[in-house]
């Protein structure tokens, strides 16, 4: 079973110390920061924006990993990776097949990363058609919107589906998965094919991150 890279979901952080706080993730080994962007519209919450994304860029010494739960994002992408992102990645309940064409040619073009994900109750056929231009596969493991949520079940065939469909076609993109991540859930993920797990509250709750980071790849737990 390979180790995964790990995303601390910095929405968990404490906002107070958030300079510190990435210090300590970066020092952790953390191989991303996952950087949670909600409208309040496309999701039932609000969280940060580009401003926030501007002041994090500035002292991350490692890459940033946004995931945009907006309505259009669209409208908004070249800026969440002119403003530091490596990663953006998009729902494709809001996305057509030829804004994502586009937004995979502007990462590319930019030596960027682009990923395409779907809410738990999108049927995982839907996404089939993005795969061909995505670097990143996330699936989402809870509901959209709110951190401290269990981990849905057959989030774990929808793993296994695009490790497969990766496998059959030749792909290249790594599987994300993102909400209710613990030691438990990361090893069933990464026993299902999954390369990059986000975890929030599972690290940010504890005093010692490197621990928590470690105990997402640990196969004996």
């Amino acid at each position: 079973m390979k180790e995964n890279k790990i995303a601390p979901s910095i929405l968990s952080a404490d906002f107070l110390n958030l300079g510190k706080e990435i210090e300590r993730i970066e020092e952790a080994n953390a191989s991303f920061i996952h950087f949670d962007v909600m409208d309040g519209s496309f999701v039932p919450n609000i969280s940060f924006g580009m401003v926030v994304l501007k002041s994090v860029s500035k002292i991350a010494k490692i890459k940033i990993d946004s995931h945009l739960m907006i309505v259009s994002p669209i409208s908004y992408y070249q800026q969440f990776y002119k403003l530091g992102s490596y990663n953006v990645t998009v729902h494709v309940e809001n996305t057509t097949i030829d804004e994502f064409k586009m937004m995979a040619s502007f990462a590319k073009e930019n030596n960027k990363s682009i990923g395409i994900t779907l809410n738990p109750e999108t049927p995982i056929e839907q996404i089939i058609p993005y795969l061909n231009y995505a670097n990143i596969a996330l699936v989402m493991s809870v509901k959209p919107g709110f951190g401290g949520q269990s981990f849905i079940e057959n989030s774990l065939e929808k793993i296994l589906f695009l490790k497969e469909y990766r496998e059959k076609y030749n792909l290249k993109y790594e599987i994300e998965v993102d909400g209710g991540i613990n030691a438990y859930t990361s090893k069933l993920c990464r026993e299902s094919g999954s390369d990059i797990l986000v975890a929030g509250s599972y690290i940010f709750s504890s005093t010692d991150y490197k621990q928590k980071i470690k105990e997402l790849n640990n196969e004996n737990l």
